[in-house]
């Protein structure tokens, strides 16, 4: 059998389950380490015995539910490629979103020094894009933006997710210090510029509803207690310990968590020390509820 006929195949297997027709091709350049450009000019090539038994295997276990980035160990975000496996939650497009506000928010504090803190790193794609973009700022021509200095924590409760975002840092050569710790418990006497997170957020009685991709996802990074609001509550509260005076709190939320979170801080906002400088939730290319950003206000008498 040709890479040509293979590929049809495997087309028509997840066609039949009502899967992405793409994810057979994407699958075959992984088996045969060809790039799309070599797939077409080997189009007609046979392949070995050896290498058709693998990609059907793995095509079985793609129809099976497991993502193909399980199986590639790979994931494309903010243009770099992360390395994923099943410790980590893949990173999705519409974290981008997050990601630029931090670097717009970023590029508007004075201090020579920044500190950043990203909670429940997982695959640390968000640390690892925050730290190449400020690569390119630091390397600016604009000499305020070049003399400053920046540093990253970042934090998960998982030792094996942690694993997995210090391979991400070494392979796209930026330099992060990552700690084992659950939320802020590890952090203490520590103040930040800025405190960015996509924590888990779906509702506990919602995953069992969740396709069978998503739920092969650890569900540690996906469980935000019984309202899906768990994580935001804790870091609403705490914050304002691990804050500079008037930093950023910037937070992922849920397509359709834009409400619930308002009503959140509505609740907290008396003794969180936090105001609420997005009206209405920053939107994702979907046009669903992505980013809000809080910002730390001062005490009466400070």
């Amino acid at each position: 059998m040709n890479q040509s006929q293979l590929l049809k195949l495997g087309k028509e297997k997840l066609k039949k389950e009502d899967i992405e027709e793409d994810k057979a091709k994407r699958l075959l350049e992984f088996v045969l380490q060809q790039s799309r450009e070599e797939m077409i000019r080997n189009s007609l090539e046979e392949v070995s015995e050896e290498k058709q038994k693998e990609y059907e295997e793995k095509l079985q276990e793609i129809i099976q539910g497991k993502p193909l980035q399980y199986i590639t160990h790979l994931q494309e975000f903010m243009g770099l490629d992360f390395y994923v496996d099943e410790n980590v939650l893949i990173p999705q497009p519409d974290t981008e979103i997050l990601v630029e506000q931090v670097i717009e928010k970023i590029q508007s504090i004075e201090d020579a020094k920044i500190q950043i803190l990203d909670l429940c790193t997982g695959s640390g794609a968000i640390a690892v894009s925050i730290a190449k973009q400020l690569q390119g700022i630091a390397q600016s021509k604009k000499r305020q933006f070049r003399e400053k200095e920046y540093q990253i924590i970042a934090t998960d409760i998982s030792e094996k997710a942690l694993e997995v975002a210090q391979k991400n840092a070494t392979q796209n050569q930026v330099k992060i210090q990552f700690l084992q710790s659950d939320m802020f418990h590890k952090l203490e006497g520590m103040e930040f510029d800025m405190i960015v997170s996509n924590p888990p957020y779906i509702a506990t009685k919602v995953i069992e509803t969740l396709s069978q991709e998503v739920r092969r996802e650890p569900r540690i990074a996906l469980d935000g207690g019984e309202d899906g609001l768990e994580f935001y509550r804790k870091i609403l509260e705490n914050s304002k310990e691990y804050l500079k005076k008037e930093g950023y709190v910037l937070l992922e939320i849920g397509y359709d968590q834009g409400e619930k979170m308002r009503m959140l801080w509505q609740e907290l906002k008396e003794n969180c020390q936090l105001k609420l400088i997005t009206k209405e939730p920053i939107r994702d290319l979907g046009n669903n509820d992505r980013v809000m950003i809080f910002q730390k206000v001062a005490k009466e008498g400070e």
